[in-house]
């Protein structure tokens, strides 16, 4: 007998909040077109704690699909709730039509494990007089790369192999494990390690590479390039990505789609694609899933999106005002962006692709920023600025890849016309050489714009439409420049604040008996601080404190094992965890606590006579 699995999760939902801290709570996840608001279900099933949700009946996460963009109506609206009425409610606010109707056809959820139920596509036009058909899920391999401790207790990224045949499958796993080291060793993600699971997800393709032009291979999520420049790389089968991060339950929190592609590319988004580019894979990876967890927008000029921590766009009320080189005097930086483009053309050897723009001739220094593609030698072209070789030379082995480029210079630019000209010397690479951005920033003195590594202040960033908003820094973070490998000060706190409002510090209370009269009380921490099984230069401890009824027990302090001596009572410890990485933690994720009882009785005498 089948049940409705709102009705069913309702019923296992009652008494949920006497102890959250060890129930999960529901997630319904849907897929939405944004413009007509038509749901679909993607799964509905219980998943891991998120600490909003102390205080907070529903949470709820909107994200996109990425899609080029004319097509980029597509949203996943996330939510969670330990009321699963609630969360439907909150849901239903987004659609059009009638969530209730879509689950019918489906029995109800266990709660418990992760894996509980999984939607599929439904023709909303029709939910009412047809079954429902599933999505075709391609077998799904699961092999762990680097793991730090439970699914249910940890941030859990997943590579889902597209582009890799079955003979291919040595290289996918090279490839995800290459770029998951990149990741978690020595920078970028290396403190919040502990905290992360990495896997890879193979399922053969029966085509090797990816789609050109829009039109994607036979490839289980048939990643393409909308066109022939090295950008953004769509999945045609977003659906199929979307349910196989469902299917895998807590070891898919955000599902990375690794193309077997050389070349750079990659989006974010609900899920993030990236390729196995051994110049850009990595770099690209955690720039784009760095909007994924961190919830942050761009910091390079020319995008759309600013928001989050790393963004500013009051600087009379500076968001990071904590993390300031100058607390008590903060200032925007002055500079000016006199023109930026991102032509994504291909050069013709012909004629030169050339901008003019004005200066104002008041800044005393300036920079040349431009990325290229399909130029491997620096003979082959010449970038000029009103005539002036700039010298410019490709990185060494970039290849045909792509590679960004900075040309800086310790003097102003004249008041008036400027003109910057990229000319392709060499016709045999026409049809290949391309020229994807370019962008000219003026900048005042060093006391007026400060470029010093590590200078906290408000550097202005300019959008698409030359509208200003503000960054932390110049150019230390991998959100401002995708060729650095680490975030900011600013976005590595919100990296760390954004994973563990899912991961509880405390993974266990074991109570053991260590005598007739002795009961043992051990506290199992996630391997943070002391615990760490690879040391970092940051400076990290765990306080611990234990009560028994109310009253602290001073001499436990900082113990994560304890002998209470039969002592009944109801005990609670309070773990707090700090890292100079984190100087403000306003919602308390950096801790966690655990209430168990203690009864009287003679068990470890028991167990010690040996009749129990």
């Amino acid at each position: 007998m089948k049940y409705s699995p709102v009705i069913a999760a309702l019923a296992v939902s009652t008494g949920v909040a006497a102890n959250r801290a060890q129930t999960r709570p529901w997630e319904l996840v849907l897929r939405a077109d944004g413009l007509k608001g038509l749901c679909e279900v993607m799964s509905f099933q219980s998943t891991q704690i998120n600490k909003d949700l102390v205080d907070r009946d529903v949470i709820e996460e909107v994200t996109l699909v990425p899609a080029p963009e004319p097509l980029a109506s597509s949203i996943v609206i996330r939510t969670l709730s330990y009321d699963a009425r609630s969360l439907v409610s909150r849901a239903q606010l987004h659609c059009s039509n009638d969530l209730l109707a879509l689950f019918s056809p489906h029995g109800a959820p266990a709660q418990g494990d992760g894996i509980q139920v999984s939607f599929s596509q439904y023709d909303p036009f029709i939910l009412h007089s047809a079954p429902a058909s599933s999505v075709d899920l391609p077998p799904l391999e699961l092999i762990p790369l680097i793991t730090s401790g439970p699914a249910e207790n940890r941030v859990d990224l997943a590579f889902f192999a597209d582009g890799y045949t079955a003979e291919e499958r040595h290289i996918f796993l090279d490839d995800a494990s290459r770029l998951a080291q990149d990741m978690s060793a020595n920078h970028t993600f290396f403190t919040v390690k502990p905290l992360l699971n990495f896997w890879a997800v193979f399922t053969p393709s029966k085509e090797s590479g990816i789609g050109v032009g829009g039109r994607a291979k036979d490839t289980p999520f048939g990643l393409y390039r909308d066109g022939t420049e090295l950008r953004g790389l769509y999945a045609n089968n977003s659906d199929v990505a979307l349910a196989a991060c469902a299917s895998l339950g807590d070891n898919c929190n955000y599902a990375i789609l690794l193309a077997n592609d050389p070349f750079y590319g990659g989006l974010g988004g609900e899920y993030t694609t990236t390729t196995a580019s051994l110049a850009n894979g990595a770099l690209v990876l955690r720039h784009e899933i760095g909007h994924s967890i961190i919830e942050v927008g761009e910091e390079y000029d020319g995008g759309f999106a600013y928001f989050g921590v790393n963004a500013n766009h009051d600087p009379s009320n500076v968001t990071w005002s904590r993390w300031l080189t100058h607390q008590d005097s903060p200032r925007v930086e002055r500079s000016v962006m006199p023109m930026q483009a991102y032509p994504w053309t291909l050069l013709d050897v012909r004629t030169p692709w050339s901008y003019t723009f004005f200066s104002s001739g008041e800044y005393s220094r300036h920079l040349v920023k431009f990325s290229l593609s399909g130029i491997p030698r620096s003979e082959d072209l010449a970038v000029y600025l009103d005539g002036a070789d700039l010298k410019w030379a490709p990185r060494k082995d970039i290849g045909v890849d792509r590679w960004h480029y900075d040309i800086f210079f310790e003097h102003g630019l004249g008041m008036g016309e400027h003109v910057v000209e990229f000319a392709l010397q060499n016709g045999d690479i026409q049809g290949q050489a391309q020229l994807c951005s370019v962008e000219v920033l003026e900048y005042g003195t060093q006391d007026e714009f400060n470029t010093t590594e590590g200078y906290y202040s408000l550097f202005p960033t300019y959008n698409i439409d030359n509208e200003t908003s503000y960054r932390p820094t110049n150019d230390d973070c991998l959100m401002r420049s995708v060729v650095k490998p680490n975030f900011c000060k600013v976005c590595l706190e919100g990296l760390w604040l954004s994973l563990l409002k899912r991961v509880d510090l405390i993974e266990d209370i074991r109570l053991t008996c260590s005598g007739p009269d002795i009961k043992t009380a051990e506290v199992v921490l996630v391997k943070l601080a002391q615990f760490r099984e690879q040391p970092i230069q940051s400076t990290e401890s765990y306080a611990i404190k234990w009560s028994r009824d109310g009253h602290v027990l001073e001499h436990f302090t900082n113990r994560t094992e304890v002998e209470l001596e039969s002592t009944t009572g109801t005990y609670r410890v309070d773990v707090a965890y700090a890292i100079d990485e984190v100087r403000l933690d306003p919602r308390g994720y950096l801790k966690a606590s655990r209430v168990f009882d203690v009864a009287d009785g003679p068990s470890c005498a028991r167990m010690y006579s040996g009749l129990a």
